[in-house]
């Protein structure tokens, strides 16, 4: 496989950026600030009439774990076939059992709702019970890229459980390792000299964006949003992809 640059992108804004600085591909989502949940098909209407890269969409109902009822799988599916039908060249998915195993029925139940188009495996894997396992059973179910941190809280943390993950790659002739997880030019230098097999990296290039919002109303400074657990919790900005970054372009995977 090619060297691939994926970037995860939550506006048309951000998916203008990424194409103008070379990415190969976008992951397409919203509500970043939460990690990501399934995106409006009505934006991803916009952003294919405008990008030419592939686009593939991240689908997750909530916040939260990744343990999901009947209701949602069948809610994630629903969805599926709606961005199917509005131009989603691929999907991004992923389902755990109570013990972290990946959830084969709920799995395979997303995937045929995917058709034939290509599958990444989130990072749900990041938090199952056995790394190498969940990789192996993506593989078995026919998922062409899994993207991970080597189940560390960022793919510099994860170096090692992303040889051994690598070597497992080459071994099966399976998915490609997407290296995700505080990734930037710099990062990318370091990990293929470190990992000379890895080829595969995705960033969002994430940034808070402050509000210009002004108005004060009942000494509540907005925006804001009012949760019934508590008196007011105050957002003064919000989180966006930026992956254009000091706008210098994206970094280069040699």
């Amino acid at each position: 496989m090619k060297k691939l640059l994926e970037v995860c992108v939550d506006s048309l804004a951000s998916a203008r950026a990424a194409q103008a600085g070379g990415a190969d591909r976008l992951e397409f989502c919203s509500a970043l600030a939460v990690g990501g949940l399934s995106p409006y098909p009505e934006l991803l209407r916009q952003i294919k009439a405008e990008c030419s890269l592939p686009v593939r969409c991240l689908m997750r109902p909530r916040a939260g774990d990744f343990l999901y009822t009947k209701d949602e799988i069948d809610l994630l599916c629903a969805q599926i076939h709606t961005l199917r039908d509005t131009g989603a060249d691929g999907f991004v998915i992923g389902a755990l059992t109570p013990d972290g195993a990946l959830d084969k029925p709920a799995m395979a139940q997303l995937l045929d709702a995917c058709g034939d188009k290509p599958v990444t495996l989130h990072r749900c894997i990041d938090v199952s019970c056995d790394l190498a396992g969940t990789y192996r059973d993506a593989a078995t179910l026919g998922i062409d890229t899994v993207l991970t941190s080597g189940g560390a809280a960022s793919c510099r943390q994860g170096t090692a459980a992303l040889a051994k993950m690598l070597a497992l790659r080459n071994e099966l002739q399976g998915p490609e390792v997407l290296i995700g997880a505080g990734v930037s030019a710099a990062v990318i230098t370091e990990l293929r000299a470190a990992l000379p097999g890895a080829r595969a990296f995705h960033l969002s290039g994430k940034k808070l964006v402050e509000s210009t919002y002004r108005y004060m109303a009942g000494g509540c400074p907005a925006p804001a949003i009012t949760l019934p657990s508590s008196a007011c919790r105050v957002y003064t900005g919000r989180e966006v992809c930026d992956p254009a970054g000091d706008r210098s372009g994206l970094p280069k995977i040699d």
